[in-house]
């Protein structure tokens, strides 16, 4: 375990590490090329900088980078890893490969608050946000970082409840001087904090996905607490005034259930309520945990809201359902941690 006293360079900025090191800017924007592009998890490696700023720097800090703690790999390719920081607090993180595209799934929290009853990650509980570093390390830590393309806010945790750290970490993966990756290839989702979302929409540009479940205000509010405070109406008028930059994508998720959401009732609510926007909607199969009582639509359930929200104007898509066989599918991440890995050395 490294010395406590020691600062965590996965994290920082260029400026924040000019002023731990008391560097020149470019001494430190080449420190964070080493630590974001090369991931060089050893101070003393690191190229293009003196001797004795890199002692100084062994001194005060480390990298903080971590490997996994364990994996689990699904019959479709896509694998699950097991984090464990220095706090210490368990998460999960997913590599989707692809033909075209290698995406990451990171989490933002250990666990979460929101309290979704179809989410097995609120059943967990919430154990503690993670730091911009810890999401950070999640990207360039995995043994496939090298051929990742695209990051998606969608693990553990609410991203709009850990705002500050969100926001810095989508800053870091799109710098030059950090991880270099498009905007365009970051999307983080969330359940709706309505003024986390306004922050968001403004300081950052990366694309943005809103989790609505069902069209209709009661509905909601009986399943996803957030609604009470934060209504989904707002959220998606907000998503409709805002102006888009170009090729910045906002979304909404639905996730569709047999019997309870996936009505023709249901599929004229969200007509109404996404006519007229460039919003797209993302359906996606429902997937069940142990206990659950709950179904997914069918696919053909799910092709018909596509073919319907398509031919009446509102752009829709089918997302693939990946890794259901390891829990590492939509809504069952955390149901592979035990209580007891959290008291292990």
């Amino acid at each position: 375990m490294p010395d406590t006293g020691k600062k965590l360079l996965c994290g920082m900025d260029p400026d924040e590490i000019k002023s731990l090191a008391n560097c020149d800017i470019s001494a430190a924007k080449v420190i964070t090329n080493c630590l974001y592009k090369k991931r060089i998890a050893d101070i003393t490696r690191i190229t293009g900088i003196s001797k004795q700023l890199k002692e100084y720097l062994s001194e005060v800090a480390y990298t903080g980078l971590l490997n996994p703690v364990s994996c689990q790999k699904s019959s479709d390719g896509s694998i699950k890893y097991l984090f464990r920081n220095n706090n210490p607090l368990e998460y999960e993180t997913v590599f989707l490969p692809g033909d075209r595209r290698n995406t990451v799934c990171v989490s933002t929290q250990a666990g979460c608050r929101m309290g979704c009853p179809f989410c097995v990650s609120g059943k967990y509980g919430f154990r503690g946000n993670l730091s911009a570093g810890d999401i950070i390390n999640q990207v360039i830590s995995l043994p496939e970082s090298g051929i990742l393309t695209h990051v998606v806010f969608m693990g553990m945790g609410e991203p709009m409840d850990n705002l500050d750290n969100v926001i810095k970490a989508c800053h870091i993966l799109t710098a030059e001087w950090g991880r270099a990756i498009s905007r365009r290839n970051i999307t983080v989702s969330t359940v709706g904090i309505t003024s986390g979302i306004k922050r968001f929409l403004r300081f950052s540009d990366c694309n943005l996905v809103f989790s609505l479940f069902s069209p209709f205000e009661e509905e909601r509010r009986n399943v996803i607490p957030a609604e009470r405070k934060y209504p989904a109406r707002e959220i998606i008028n907000l998503m409709k005034s805002y102006p888009l930059q170009k090729k910045r994508r906002l979304s909404i998720a639905y996730v569709m259930i047999d019997g309870i959401n996936d009505s023709d009732k249901h599929l004229e609510g969200l007509k109404v309520l996404l006519r007229n926007s460039m919003i797209r909607v993302n359906l996606l199969k429902y997937h069940q945990h142990p206990y659950d009582d709950r179904a997914p639509s069918t696919p053909e359930r799910l092709q018909y809201f596509k073919h319907e929200l398509v031919t009446s104007g509102v752009s829709a898509s089918i997302r693939r359902s990946r890794g259901e066989d390891i829990s590492a599918a939509c809504g069952l991440l955390a149901a592979g941690l035990r209580d007891d890995l959290m008291n292990s050395d």
